[in-house]
């Protein structure tokens, strides 16, 4: 139905069409007219809403250029072998039946729209058509199991790097993963592993960024917490340039990672930190901790010092500040 909507759309040329004209030519009801616009707006296309005039088609969701991408790559490779969907459930999902399959370290799932996308903690990800990265990428990096945190803040870091140095914008890391600009999240990244014998076999890093997402594209419960890069650059980005760096960023990160080890994305991350000299209250499994977050340990966790001047070690939950 949503396809015969379009055809109608395609065919005003422009033109306004009342929900009453809607639904006599498709023989369903002006109810059912709205709700299929609006499952089409979660896509990606985009209407205007006039009362008494109905509705008009103003903009379709755009597609990544694959091409463009295979060619502005600069990685070894990362990102050298490419699935693309149009849409998914979820690109981890994905990406975890490739490991099945024998995919190799860098394979690199895309999607323009996620269905079920999921972030940390079980919460779903908003990931609608055409508007942002939402991605999954293969890691094999045999590293002690213990070691997984400091891959999500490699991954918070390069991504950091890359919407400083390509964007201008001054993004900063919520510990442990998300990207904040002016206080709201633009990103958020999600590592899934498997282990065997306290090493790990590998992992599939989410990662998914609010590219060009407009104010009107958020839920109510987001629309005070979530912003896109969009947004804050107040200008459309370049989602295929902006892919094609970010993976540069990374691959150079984790090549440096596995040289020298934790130390220097440490630094790099408490640089790059909003979390840390600050008030915080993190929300655990265990129950809510307060205190001063000081830095963060070589195992990635975050220090803090409470209220009685004791030191506490956090390895997941999640940020507010006070």
């Amino acid at each position: 139905m949503n396809q015969r909507i379009l055809e109608l759309f395609e065919q005003s040329d422009g033109a306004f069409l009342s929900g009453e004209e809607i639904s006599g030519q498709l023989n369903i009801s002006r109810t059912a007219v709205w709700k299929h616009i609006e499952r089409l707006r979660e896509q990606g296309y985009q209407f205007e809403a006039v009362p008494r005039k109905g509705y008009r088609l103003t903009a379709k969701p755009v597609k990544l250029d694959l091409a463009r991408v295979v060619t502005g790559l600069e990685t070894a490779s990362f990102g050298r072998h490419l699935k693309y969907y149009d849409e998914v459930e979820s690109t981890q999902t994905v990406a975890h039946g490739l490991v099945q399959e024998g995919a190799q370290e860098g394979t690199l799932v895309l999607a323009e729209q996620q269905n079920a996308g999921r972030g940390r903690m079980g919460r779903k990800w908003h990931s609608p058509k055409g508007k942002g990265i939402w991605m999954s990428l293969i890691l094999k990096p045999g590293i002690p199991l213990q070691m997984t945190p400091q891959l999500t803040l490699l991954f918070a870091v390069a991504l950091c790097r890359t919407i400083r140095g390509y964007l201008g914008l001054e993004a900063g890391i919520k510990w442990p993963n998300d990207l904040l600009i002016r206080g709201r999240k633009v990103s958020g990244i999600l590592l899934e592993s498997n282990a065997e014998d306290e090493r790990l076999l590998h992992v599939i890093a989410g990662v998914g960024i609010s590219v060009n997402l407009e104010p009107q594209d958020y839920p109510e419960e987001l629309k005070e917490i979530a912003t896109s890069l969009a947004i804050e650059a107040g200008h459309p980005i370049d989602r295929e340039a902006l892919l094609c760096r970010f993976l540069r960023d990374l691959e150079q990160l984790y090549a440096l990672y596995r040289e020298q080890g934790f130390a220097p994305i440490r630094t790099l991350w408490e640089a790059q930190s909003v979390s840390l000299h600050r008030p915080i209250r993190v929300q655990t499994a265990q129950g809510a901790v307060e205190g001063t977050a000081e830095s963060i340990d070589e195992s990635g966790a975050l220090l803090i010092r409470l209220q009685d001047g004791s030191l506490q070690k956090l390895y997941s939950g999640v940020v507010e500040f006070r």
